[in-house]
């Protein structure tokens, strides 16, 4: 553009795709409307080919960062289903560009897309550490473990430059804080002297998610993602030094990849994990109409089943959003995808041995300097 800014996208509705070149090496083809709007653009062809022409040309899309502003780092839930109430997010929007990603509807909040806008207009928070610290120092805060990696992967590629997620991890640490993280990236082996101080004080804990073994399906299913096989050695490498690692089959697609159930969670325990979890695929919101998209475009032949068998795990619809049922599913196909899982998790010896968040040590949380403050406070209770 004339201005020297990146060329940007309006949401569209499911009317117009963009091109291949321009969406390469991402996982969504579409930016579908934002819900929150009262109004909708959709791109429109007046009949000479001027829709095909202007956008036959686009270069792939950038990455674009924008600093939140933010005044907290602590995200609370009450879900009853999530093993968690409070999370750490350092970015919002997730360049793994998973076409699935649960959380590619939070984007909208921003007043973005769920679609390609989720994976390439980021936002980060610069100050997420010293939010978090100021939080953490506040009377009367109840230590419980923190989840990084609950919406968007603490992990994802811009993580190498601004280094967000390691100043989090750096002030847990200080904190005496338990923390999990869920991450599909190798990258979480850059912050493994904190993580393996950590856990020889039981208070981290690492999920790596693995999708499928298959590099070729992994590719246009988790485009900017690590490839399967680093996962595992990031799983054997944090085993190694003493990090308590699992592995979480997720999602299960049936008819994609739920075949690979048993041989992922065989691989991730010969690499060292420790525990082991899966989750049925969800399609809230946007996800439904990207994930069809998905499918037209790289599994035509079998679209048509493979939705098939995802309604008939969500009651007949795409997605049931019911705590206790949304991450597992309901019927005959959902319930022997759990049988399976419980059969070769006990085989396997990756029922939650000893690695689940609640073995982590709560009771040596203390705010730095408290140890000084001490004597003072004792002194000060004489009078």
């Amino acid at each position: 553009m004339p201005d020297g800014t990146p060329h940007r996208l309006p949401p569209m509705g499911e009317a117009f795709a963009l091109p291949p070149a321009a969406r390469k090496g991402r996982g969504a083809g579409l930016n579908p409307a934002i819900r929150f709007e009262t109004s909708s653009r959709e791109a429109f062809d007046d009949g000479w080919g001027t829709l095909e022409a202007a956008f036959a040309d686009l270069p792939p899309l950038p990455t674009t960062l924008t600093p939140d502003k933010s005044k907290s780092a602590l995200a609370w839930n009450e879900s009853p289903d999530i093993g968690f109430d409070r999370a750490v997010n350092p970015y919002r929007g997730c360049e793994h560009g998973c076409v699935y990603c649960y959380a590619r509807p939070s984007h909208a909040y921003l007043g973005l897309s769920p679609g390609l806008d989720f994976e390439t207009r980021l936002i980060f928070k610069p100050e997420v550490a010293a939010l978090l610290e100021k939080e953490l120092r506040k009377p009367g805060y109840d230590p419980r473990p923190i989840a990084l990696g609950s919406n968007t992967d603490p992990y994802q590629p811009v993580e190498r430059t601004l280094k967000l997620t390691r100043a989090v991890l750096e002030v847990l640490d200080r904190f005496n804080h338990p923390v999990t993280i869920v991450t599909k990236s190798a990258g979480v082996l850059r912050d493994l002297d904190i993580l393996a101080a950590m856990a020889k004080r039981n208070l981290a804990r690492v999920c790596l998610s693995i999708t499928t073994l298959d590099p070729r399906l992994a590719r246009i299913m988790e485009p900017r993602a690590a490839s399967p096989e680093r996962r595992l050695a990031a799983v054997r490498d944090l085993a190694a030094a003493g990090v308590p690692a699992a592995v979480l089959a997720a999602p299960m697609i049936p008819g994609v990849n739920d075949a690979e159930l048993e041989t992922i969670l065989e691989r991730a325990a010969a690499a060292g994990a420790t525990h082991a979890g899966y989750v049925l695929l969800r399609l809230p919101l946007e996800i439904k109409q990207l994930f069809e998209d998905w499918l037209a475009r790289h599994m035509p032949d079998r679209a048509a089943r493979v939705l098939s068998l995802i309604r008939q795990t969500r009651g007949g619809a795409l997605y049931d959003s019911r705590f206790g049922v949304r991450q597992k599913g309901t019927g005959a196909y959902a319930d022997l995808l759990a049988q399976r899982f419980a059969v070769a998790a006990r085989r396997l010896n990756l029922e939650r041995r000893g690695g689940g968040v609640g073995n982590l040590d709560c009771t040596q949380f203390r705010v730095p300097d408290a140890a000084r403050k001490a004597p003072q406070t004792a002194q000060l209770a004489l009078f």
